[in-house]
C-alpha cells in the first residue's frame, strides 16, 4: 500500500492544469482554465480548472473532482493506479508500507498471473505476424473477416500454433513458473509434471480488464472442433461475470457519446470498430451479470443491445432487458434483419448506412416485448394479457419513480389500457420486488452470519433525525419524521467552513501554562465539539471531518516543510534583492536603506501570501482526490462556485470584507446555530414523549424541559467572538 506521506508528495506535486493539458486543450480565462470537457459530448467550453485549488469542474454534466481523480476518471484506472500514473510523471519514488503475508502472497499469485499472460499475449502475436502457419492459417482467417492491420494491432490479435506445447514450452524456457500457467488457464497439466496448451491451433481473442491488463482469452478454432470457441477458466485475475470484452478499447468512446452498444462476439465489437462504432462491447456468448453492468454504468447510462434477428438473438436480447431495468440503465434493443450479425452488417454497409439503420431501427423495451410477445398471436387475449403482465413485470424493475411512470404511461397508450389500471399493478409487483430483495438480502446476511462473517449495515447519509427510544418507548411517527427539526442544515453550514478553510489559521490556543500556540479552523471546531459532545450525524460529514482531523498531523508536518522552503527563496530573493540595489549605485545611505526595507516588506509579504495559499489548498486538494464518491462529489460542491464574488468596494472606496475575513465570526455562530437546533430537536422528541409518557416520567421530562429551555436562552444571548479554552 501507498502510504500518506507519499500520497501527499504526488498531490503536491501534480499540476492539475498539467495533468489535464495531456488530455484536454485548455484556454486561461481569468485566474482558472476553460476547455471542452473529455466526460460528454461537449460543444461550448463548460470544463473548468482551478490551479489554485486543484480542481477541475464540469458544469454541463456535472463531473468534477482533484488530479488524481481526473487521471481515475479519464483514463479509467483505479485509485492506486492513477498515483502510480502521477508519481512516474513527476517522478516521485513510491514508498509501500510493508504487506502481510497473506496480502503478499495474493498480490504475488495475481502479479504473476498479469506477467504470464502480458507474455502469452505477446508469444501470439509473434506468431501471427511471423511464422508461416500464423501467416497461412491465422492471418488468412483475419482477412477474410475483413479485420484491418490496424484492427488487429488495436485488439492484439493473435495465433496458438498446432504444437501440442509449443506456449508452454516457451514459457517455461524464459523461466515462468508451471503452476501459474496453468493455474491462470493458458495451460492444462499433463498428469506427468508438465503440461500442453489450452489454446493450441486457434486464432487469439485477448480480454483485457479496464486498466489494460490481459487478464483471459478467447480462442477460436479454424478447424471441425466440437468447441468453436475456448474461453479462459476463471482465475485470481479473471472473473467472467464482472469482465467484458471490449472494454478497455471502448472505454473512452462510451463515456465521450454517452451510450454503449452491447453485442456478442468478439468479430461484431471488431467490425463495428472498423466501421466508426468504437463505443461498442461483447458479452461473448455469456449472459450480462450485474458486475458486467456495473461496469457499464461507469460510463454511461443508456445502453442499446444489438443483436442478430434470428431467434437466438431474440433470446439473448430478452434476458438483458429485465437485468439491465433493474439496474437503472435506459435501454435500447436493436435487431438486424435475419441472417445478419453485427459483424457481416457492419462489413457489407457503410459506417452512414449502419448509423441511418441504427436510428431507425432501435426500439424501446415495451415496443420490442410487445412485438415478441405478440408475434402470432392472431389477437389472441390470453396471448395478449401474458404480454402485458410481463412488460409490467419488466416495468416494475426500474429503480426510479418517474422512469416507471414514464414507461407506465407507455404501455397504457400502447395497449389501449386505463394509465391507473397499469400503474396500480405497477406499484404492486414493484412492492412485491422489494420483498423479495429484502427476503434474499436477509438471507445472505443470515448465511454469513453462521459463517461468522457479519455483514455490517449500508453506509447512508443520515437525515439527523433520532430515532431513539426513551424508557423504552418509541418515538411517535411525526417525531421520526423530521418535519419538525433538522440537523443536517446546520452541520452542512459547518463542515463547509472546514472543507473551504480548515487548515487556515483561525485563532491562539491557551496551552494552560501561559502560553498560546497558532490553530487552525479544524482544530478549533474539533475542541468545540468534543467539550459538548456533539458529532455529526450525517454519515458524509462525519467522514468529512473525521478525514480532516486525520490530516492535522501530516498537514503542519508539510508546513514545516513548505516554510523552509519559502524562507530560502526568500533569503535568496532579499540577497538578489540587495546585490540590485547595490548594482544601481545608490549612494545615499538613507535612500538605500529605504529600499531594503521596501524589498523586504514585499519579499515577506510575498512569502505569507504563499503560506495562506498553502494553508487554504491543502485540505481542499485532498479531499477532491478522495476514493469516496459521494465524500468527494459532496466536497466539490461545497468549493466549487460557477460565479466568482469579488470584493465588493463601496463609494467611498471601502472594501465589503469577504467570507474568509470574517471566519471568527460566522464559524462560532454555525457552531452554536446548531447547538441550538440540538437543544430544539431535543425539546420537540421529550413534548412527544410527554404524551405516553407515566407521571413519574413526566416530572423527569419537564425537568429536563426546563434545563433545554435556560439551555436556549444562553445560546441566544452568545455573541460572534469566541472564547479559546484549553482541552
Amino acid at each position: 500500500m501507498i502510504d500518506r506521506a507519499t500520497v501527499d508528495r504526488i498531490i503536491d506535486a501534480a499540476d492539475i492544469v498539467e495533468v489535464v493539458s495531456d488530455f484536454v486543450t485548455l484556454k486561461k480565462r481569468g485566474k482558472d482554465w476553460l476547455g471542452l470537457c473529455p466526460f460528454h459530448n461537449d460543444r461550448r467550453p463548460s470544463f473548468n480548472v482551478s490551479r489554485t485549488k486543484g480542481i477541475y469542474k464540469c458544469f454541463a454534466c456535472g463531473a468534477g473532482g482533484g488530479v488524481v481523480n481526473f487521471v481515475m476518471q479519464h483514463e479509467q484506472m483505479t485509485y492506486v493506479e492513477a498515483l502510480r500514473y502521477l508519481a512516474k510523471k513527476y517522478h516521485i519514488e513510491i514508498e509501500e508500507r510493508e504487506l502481510t503475508d497473506e496480502e503478499r502472497m495474493a498480490q504475488n499469485e495475481r502479479e504473476s498471473m498479469l506477467v504470464v499472460n502480458e507474455f502469452a499475449m505477446q508469444f501470439f502475436e509473434e506468431q501471427l505476424a511471423n511464422t508461416t502457419d500464423g501467416q497461412e492459417i491465422g492471418m488468412a482467417y483475419f482477412k477474410e473477416r475483413g479485420f484491418t492491420q490496424e484492427s488487429i494491432k488495436k485488439f492484439h490479435l493473435g495465433y496458438s500454433p498446432e504444437g501440442r506445447s509449443a506456449l508452454y514450452d516457451a514459457a517455461i524456457k524464459k523461466g515462468y513458473n508451471r503452476q501459474i500457467l496453468i493455474d491462470v488457464g493458458l495451460c492444462i497439466d499433463d498428469g506427468h509434471g508438465g503440461g500442453y496448451d489450452r489454446f493450441r491451433g486457434r486464432v487469439m481473442f485477448p480480454v483485457f480488464n479496464i486498466a489494460g491488463k490481459v487478464v483471459a482469452f478467447g480462442g477460436r478454432t479454424l478447424r471441425n472442433d466440437r468447441a468453436k470457441y475456448v474461453n479462459s477458466p476463471e482465475s485470481a485475475v479473471y472473473s467472467k461475470s464482472n469482465e467484458i470484452y471490449g472494454l478497455f478499447q471502448a472505454k473512452r468512446a462510451i463515456t465521450k457519446t454517452d451510450k454503449c452498444y452491447i453485442v456478442e462476439g468478439y468479430a461484431d465489437v471488431i467490425s463495428m470498430h472498423q466501421s466508426g462504432f468504437e463505443n461498442v462491447i461483447a458479452s461473448s456468448g455469456t449472459a450480462l451479470t450485474e458486475g458486467h453492468i456495473h461496469k457499464i454504468h461507469r460510463f454511461t447510462q443508456n445502453v442499446t443491445e444489438l443483436f442478430d434477428g434470428d431467434e437466438a438473438g431474440v433470446h439473448a436480447a430478452l434476458r438483458g432487458v429485465d437485468l439491465l431495468l433493474k439496474q437503472g440503465m435506459n435501454i435500447k434493443i436493436l435487431l438486424l434483419p435475419e441472417g445478419e450479425d453485427p459483424d457481416s452488417f457492419a462489413r457489407s454497409h457503410g459506417a452512414s448506412e449502419v448509423k441511418q439503420y441504427i436510428e431507425e431501427h432501435e426500439t424501446d423495451f415495451i415496443t420490442f416485448k410487445s412485438e415478441v410477445l405478440l408475434k402470432d398471436s392472431h389477437n389472441d387475449p390470453i396471448k395478449r394479457s401474458g404480454a402485458i403482465r410481463d412488460i409490467i413485470q419488466s416495468i416494475a424493475l426500474i429503480p426510479e419513480r418517474i422512469t416507471r411512470s414514464i414507461y407506465g404511461k407507455e404501455c397504457s397508450k400502447r395497449f389501449d389500457i386505463d394509465e391507473s389500471v397499469i400503474m396500480a399493478e405497477v406499484g404492486k409487483q414493484f412492492e412485491k420486488n422489494r420483498e423479495k430483495d429484502y427476503r434474499e438480502k436477509q438471507r445472505r446476511e443470515d448465511d454469513s452470519q453462521q459463517q461468522g462473517r457479519m455483514i455490517p449495515p449500508p453506509d447512508v447519509p443520515d437525515s439527523g433525525i433520532s430515532t431513539g427510544e426513551h424508557h423504552g418507548k418509541p418515538l411517535n411517527r411525526e417525531g421520526e419524521s423530521g418535519t419538525k427539526v433538522l440537523l443536517e442544515p446546520f452541520e452542512r453550514d459547518l463542515i463547509r467552513y472546514v472543507v473551504k478553510y480548515g487548515m487556515c489559521y483561525f485563532c491562539d490556543t491557551n496551552n494552560g501554562d501561559g502560553t498560546n500556540r497558532p490553530t487552525t479552523l479544524v482544530e478549533f471546531v474539533k475542541n468545540e465539539l468534543a467539550s459538548d459532545g456533539m458529532a455529526f450525524t450525517n454519515a458524509v460529514y462525519k467522514r468529512i471531518f473525521e478525514e480532516s482531523v486525520s490530516l492535522i498531523g501530516p498537514f503542519y508536518e508539510a508546513l514545516a516543510e513548505k516554510g523552509a522552503q519559502l524562507e530560502q527563496q526568500m533569503e535568496d530573493e532579499i540577497k538578489a534583492g540587495i546585490v540590485e540595489i547595490q548594482r544601481k549605485g545608490v549612494t545615499d545611505l538613507e535612500d538605500a536603506e529605504k529600499q531594503e526595507e521596501q524589498l523586504r516588506s514585499r519579499v515577506a509579504s510575498k512569502y505569507h501570501k504563499e503560506v495562506e495559499e498553502f494553508r487554504l489548498q491543502y485540505l481542499q486538494k485532498r479531499l477532491s482526490s478522495d476514493t469516496d464518491d459521494l465524500l468527494r462529489e459532496t466536497v466539490l460542491n461545497f468549493v466549487i462556485d460557477k460565479y466568482q464574488l469579488s470584493r465588493i468596494h463601496t463609494q467611498l472606496g471601502a472594501v465589503v470584507v469577504t467570507e474568509a475575513d470574517r471566519l471568527t465570526t460566522f464559524v462560532p455562530k454555525a457552531i452554536n446555530a446548531w447547538k441550538n437546533a440540538r437543544v430544539n430537536k431535543r425539546r420537540h422528541e421529550v413534548q412527544q414523549l410527554l404524551e405516553h409518557a407515566t407521571p413519574d416520567e413526566q416530572r423527569e421530562l419537564f425537568v429536563e424541559l426546563q434545563k433545554l429551555d435556560e439551555l436556549r436562552g444562553e445560546l441566544a444571548r452568545l455573541t460572534g467572538d469566541p472564547v479559546i479554552n484549553s482541552l
